[in-house]
Parts: C-alpha cells; sequence; structure tokens
C-alpha cells in the first residue's frame, strides 16, 4: 500500500517536522494537493518508512537530517531557476 508525508521546515522552527502523513486513499490525496498547488513531491521509499512511524507534529529524527537536507537543499535550488 502506498504511503505519503508533508515533512515542513521553515527557519523560525528547529527541525523540519511531519506536517500530515497517509496510506492508501489519503496518500493519493496528500499527492493531488501536493501537484494542485505545486508543492514539490520527492520518492523515497526508504525515507518515507523511517519518517512514517512518526506521528504528525513531531520533528524529524536527527539521523536523517542529512537525507532530508539533502532533499530541501535539491527542493530550493530547483524552485530558485523557475
Amino acid at each position: 500500500m502506498n504511503k505519503a508525508l508533508a515533512v515542513k521546515y521553515n527557519k523560525e522552527i528547529p527541525a523540519p517536522f511531519i506536517q500530515a502523513k497517509g496510506r492508501g486513499l489519503i496518500a493519493d490525496r496528500l499527492l493531488d494537493i501536493a501537484i494542485k498547488y505545486d508543492i514539490p513531491v520527492v520518492k523515497d521509499d526508504l525515507l518515507t518508512e523511517t519518517l512514517y512511524m512518526m506521528d504528525p507534529g513531531e520533528y524529524i529524527p536527527e539521523e536523517v537530517y542529512d537525507i532530508v537536507a539533502q532533499i530541501l537543499v535539491f527542493i530550493k535550488e530547483t524552485q530558485d531557476l523557475i
């Protein structure tokens, strides 16, 4: 069954956090919302499995800071090109 997460970060908070998560139809709806509002989508099954164990509102664990930071930098650079 497919899973999706929404991760949010800005400089005013200490770390990225899980904003929403879902599987099946809820995951499909999260993806639809992201597409509708031009929110970048990154597919990473291993990271999704790791973060899916967390609850919305929880900060991501330090163990995945590096990969999430790389994703956020990639998204920022991509958006800057547009």
